[in-house]
């Protein structure tokens, strides 16, 4: 099956979406889960969306967590926002 590209920015946007509802930041199973899609086309569009800075990745453990940009714990206004709990 060919997806348009409708599709594929929809498949991004759900995925930014459930990032951004949780800026603790998800591994891949977990975004899968909450959006009904498979593991492997959410590794797909998530590595799409790192080679475009819009995600990072940080491994914890044997895990990796996708972040929102905005919410990468490398970015400091965020960090400071997360210390300072507002």
């Amino acid at each position: 099956m060919v997806l348009t590209i409708t599709q594929i920015n929809n498949t991004k946007d759900l995925i930014i979406k459930v990032l951004r509802e949780h800026p603790e930041g998800l591994m891949l199973s977990e975004i899968a889960e909450l959006t009904g899609m498979n593991r492997l086309t959410i590794t797909k569009y998530v590595h799409e969306l790192m080679g475009s800075k819009s995600i990072f990745q940080k491994k914890v453990a044997a895990a990796r967590v996708c972040y929102l940009r905005e919410y990468y714990p490398g970015n400091n206004e965020k960090n400071e926002l997360l210390d300072g709990e507002e």
